[in-house]
């Protein structure tokens, strides 16, 4: 919310001192995209104060396209020069959030390392045992079931989901959301062998081979990761890899989220 209002706060003084004003209809579709996790530029023509508002998926034509492109993925506001005209790009891009399924030895080492990394971590797990406030001060916790969660918390492409339970009845609604809602990263924990039985269960979900493919498994880098430590490490730089190398995706079509 700070971010916002120190963004919101710049946009507002560059206007003052173009003599323009904010579009309160522009600023309230703003809003409703921030609410719910969407993307979205608040183009200004500073020649006349015209304002509209882009949202990821939109389809912009020429020149102006590839800069609202660059905006989009770079999450960054500034002002394109493009054929004699400028324009200020104010650019609204949800927080990266890491939602966990499995409150495990990985998640405790993972959980301080993705709060440096810039990452709202949240993590969902059902075994009221390992779910603990103790084992896990200061992150988001839900004992409850991943589809449950999900349906109250959806999951979204700025998300990154990494299941590491083991536990097919925990992991596979949560992978089967993720992979649904286009979500930037999706891993699972596992060997091998274990991905492929999981591929076949994904499978009899209707889910496509171009879905699961996009899953990370063995999740992490190979960078001979052994302890939880090591694991959550590897998960981390994993994720933050596949955030920057991301492209834009059109977002899912209604009915088509879990």
């Amino acid at each position: 919310m700070a971010g916002w209002t120190v963004l919101r706060r710049a946009y507002q003084s560059l206007c003052r001192a173009a003599r323009l004003t904010v579009d309160p209809y522009c600023l309230k579709k703003l809003n409703e995209e921030r609410r719910n996790r969407r993307a979205a530029i608040l183009i200004t023509d500073l020649a006349d104060g015209r304002d509209r508002v882009i949202k990821q998926g939109d389809p912009v034509a020429g020149l102006l396209g590839d800069a609202v492109r660059q905006a989009f993925l770079s999450g960054k506001s500034g002002v394109a020069e493009i054929e004699g005209r400028s324009f200020f790009l104010n650019v609204h891009v949800p927080p990266p959030r890491l939602v966990v399924v499995g409150a495990v030895h990985i998640s405790q080492a993972l959980a301080p390392m993705a709060k440096v990394a810039g990452f709202d971590m949240e993590i969902i797990d059902p075994r009221t045992a390992f779910a603990t406030p103790d084992r896990f001060p200061d992150i988001k916790l839900h004992s409850e079931w991943p589809q449950d969660v999900l349906a109250t918390r959806p999951l979204d492409p700025y998300t990154a989901l990494a299941a590491v339970t083991h536990d097919p009845k925990i992991d596979d609604p949560a992978l089967e959301s993720a992979l649904k809602s286009g979500c930037f990263y999706v891993g699972a924990l596992g060997s091998r062998k274990t991905h492929a039985r999981r591929v076949d269960r994904l499978r009899a979900l209707d889910l496509t081979e171009e879905q699961i493919g996009t899953i990370h498994a063995p999740i992490g880098l190979d960078i001979g990761a052994a302890s939880p430590a090591e694991i959550a490490i590897a998960v981390l730089a994993q994720v933050i890899q596949a955030f920057h190398a991301r492209e834009l995706q059109p977002l899912p079509q209604p009915g088509k989220t879990a």
